[in-house]
């Protein structure tokens, strides 16, 4: 298949609610089969997972995006604050870090960028789209659903249903079970990794050793690689980089380019800044995730305060995540509202997700009319990606758009 993009640019209030406080830009790539370019085909709004992650770039070979492109018009939204929005980077801070950039980011969570997307569809002449939401982009679904359902003919959400009333520690502590069973799963599956991985935490509790950014390699920043267990090839990949670990009696230059490549977030910095946001339902999430922690030989996406000291990308939003983890935070869902939602919703969940609670899902997929799901243990969560044409084909068959 050929595919025309064509790139649109939007300047946007930063507070849909006070456009006095200034604009943003918010970036959006139009993906369309290019033997349709002239046909009148339904929109799809694609909503990245995340936070703070961009839309993906087309690819050869992204057999998702290909099959979406034989029945629509496919509009690949970068998030503000990523990609070419108006990014926020350690190299491009908007305010100074503290209070100021932290109530700059107060206008980062789902409600602003469903705004974002209502002021997009009205510039393009678009009466209704549907919308098909991957992890973080199925939460923003929830809020979309909240906020502006007739601007909706259908959702579709692929490991993304968040649960409607769960604060962010009873979150953490379904997924901090989740992590635990991922790693017994593990290490009886890689039942030497266990020992490897102690004599490596060991080594890097009694050495100072060192990035090539310049980092230091601490025990829990190697115990983040644990997030790579909720992925369908994630075991695979963390037992390699632990058998090729070392080399000459030395942690070999390959495992160090890799570990900082894979925690640095050098390329989002505002996920770990926003990550506790997404859940917090008007308390403070007050670093959930590090009060509630067990103590584990490897973690999974969870952020915590030593990040922000440790890791030289987020080392210029110290403040900021501070005044951010203590901030109170309007609701993000409209409970009665989705209890009489009228917009067909397919949404695909992953029994074994590891970040999103299957439990939560299920509650979710009761209290949201209209809603029909499709529960499978044959993909984790980036289903979507990996399993070829199966996971659209299924979410796409779940429902009729209206």
């Amino acid at each position: 298949m050929s595919v025309s993009l064509t790139d649109h640019l939007f300047t946007v209030p930063l507070d849909h609610s006070d456009p006095s406080q200034g604009s943003i830009e918010v970036f959006a790539r139009e993906a369309v089969d290019s033997g349709r370019t002239g046909d009148d085909l339904p929109w799809l709004l694609f909503l990245q997972g995340g936070p703070g992650g961009k839309a993906p770039r087309p690819m050869s070979g992204d057999s998702w995006l290909e099959h979406l492109l034989r029945t629509h018009r496919v509009l690949l939204l970068d998030q503000r604050g990523t990609g070419r929005s108006s990014p926020v980077t350690a190299k491009s801070l908007p305010a100074p870090d503290g209070p100021q950039l932290a109530a700059y980011l107060r206008h980062f969570r789902a409600d602003a960028i469903v705004d974002d997307a209502e002021h997009i569809r009205r510039a393009l002449g678009v009466d209704r789209w549907s919308t098909l939401g991957q992890s973080y982009g199925g939460f923003v679904t929830l809020t979309y659903l909240s906020k502006a359902p007739d601007s909706l003919s259908a959702c579709y959400v692929t490991g993304g249903l968040a649960g409607l009333h769960a604060d962010a520690d009873e979150v953490y502590r379904r997924t901090y079970r989740r992590v635990e069973d991922k790693l017994r799963r593990y290490f009886t599956r890689y039942p030497g990794d266990r020992a490897a991985l102690d004599g490596l935490l060991a080594h890097l509790a009694a050495n100072d050793i060192r990035l090539p950014d310049g980092d230091r390699l601490t025990p829990h920043r190697l115990k983040f690689l644990g997030t790579e267990l909720g992925t369908g090839s994630g075991a695979e990949s963390l037992h390699w980089l632990l058998t090729e670990a070392w080399t000459g009696g030395e942690l070999s230059d390959e495992f160090l380019y890799q570990v900082m490549a894979e925690t640095s977030f050098a390329g989002n910095p505002l996920y770990a800044l926003m990550h506790e946001s997404i859940y917090s339902q008007g308390a403070p999430t007050n670093w959930s995730a590090h009060r509630l922690a067990p103590d584990l030989p490897l973690t999974g996406e969870m952020i915590y305060p030593w990040m922000f000291d440790e890791i030289r990308a987020l080392r210029p939003f110290r403040e900021t995540a501070e005044h951010l983890a203590q901030m109170t935070w309007p609701p993000l869902y409209d409970p009665a509202r989705l209890a009489s939602n009228e917009v067909p919703v397919g949404a695909v969940v992953y029994y074994d997700d590891m970040y999103v609670d299957e439990g939560l899902s299920a509650q979710t997929a009761r209290e949201v009319a209209n809603v029909t799901t499709w529960v499978t243990n044959e993909w984790e969560h980036d289903g979507l990606r990996v399993s070829g044409e199966t996971v659209i084909r299924k979410v796409l068959g779940l429902v009729r758009p209206r």
